[in-house]
């Protein structure tokens, strides 16, 4: 993937008139953790239950490379769209990478711990924004109340 397809993509979301500031920003974030090949992402609407923020984008890396990777991408997109990175807490090697662009707050967890601090917990009652499938690296399968894949193909790993 070179910075050219991630710069025009992140731009196109930039220009979608039916994203307005601050959704077109956790649009945008979730499309760079999607395709870097996040897992578990989440786009949370807390407007109504924190002052933080508008929006918290909540996805997984599976090694401190990727977090690294996908945060460097995140914050030199927002800068060329002029959205401020406010803070970049968390650096190489950490298990929480947290984002603060103001209205939104993107949250980059290593899949090993990101259960331990159960952040969607803390907002139960926050509404979900879909992602549109279209953003991911690899459409995400559907999962059964059980927890399998609704797919018959089972040597298939489901990143999403």
């Amino acid at each position: 993937m070179t910075q050219d397809f991630i710069t025009a993509e992140i731009d196109k979301i930039f220009n979608n008139k039916k994203f307005k500031y601050p959704i077109n920003v956790a649009m945008a974030a979730a499309w760079i953790l999607a395709n870097f090949k996040g897992t578990d992402l989440k786009i949370l609407d807390v407007s109504k239950k924190s002052s933080l923020a508008d929006y918290f984008v909540i996805g997984s890396a599976g090694n401190p490379t990727q977090a690294t990777a996908m945060a460097d991408t995140i914050c030199q997109m927002m800068k060329k769209h002029d959205i401020p990175v406010k803070s970049l807490e968390g650096s190489s090697g950490t298990e929480w990478t947290l984002i603060d662009l103001g209205d939104v707050i993107i949250h980059i967890f290593q899949e090993t711990i990101r259960s331990t601090y159960d952040l969607e917990g803390l907002y139960p009652t926050s509404n979900p924004v879909e992602i549109p499938s279209n953003y991911y690296f690899q459409e995400p399968k559907k999962r059964s109340k059980t927890g399998s894949s609704s797919s018959d193909s089972s040597d298939d790993e489901n990143y999403f």
